[in-house]
């Protein structure tokens, strides 16, 4: 379970954040640390859902549709703010550019619990 709740902490590091907004991808990258992998190289796409921790882990549970393997797809769509990586290639000289969508996110869960944030589709009405 211990390893189960660190990869969770590591999932909401990188991609919960209920006040986001698309100009504050520069700085929110660069004080969460967020990086490529374990290496220090600029992200090239990071997502931020605009939710709860609540919210989002709800789609490990009633509100996800199993998606095959450990993958859920959430039943509401999310806002969203998706930063692109504008320039730069190591930390701390990161630039995003970042988008504003509603969008269904689809995670990774293990034994309940959001993981790894694997896509996210436009919300169509």
């Amino acid at each position: 379970m211990h390893d189960v709740m660190s990869r969770y902490k590591h999932f909401l590091n990188q991609h919960v954040f209920g006040n986001m907004n698309t100009g504050l991808c520069d700085s929110v990258i660069r004080t969460r640390k967020i990086t490529a992998g374990i290496t220090n190289n600029c992200k090239e796409i990071n997502t931020f859902i605009l939710a709860t921790h609540e919210q989002v882990r709800a789609v490990c549970q009633e509100g996800g549709i199993p998606k095959g393997r450990n993958l859920y797809e959430s039943t509401k769509p999310f806002a969203v703010v998706i930063c692109r990586l504008r320039s730069g290639d190591r930390r701390p000289s990161c630039t995003y550019d970042g988008k504003r969508s509603t969008r269904t996110i689809t995670v990774a869960c293990d034994q309940q619990w959001p993981v790894h944030y694997e896509e996210d589709r436009l919300f169509v009405y």
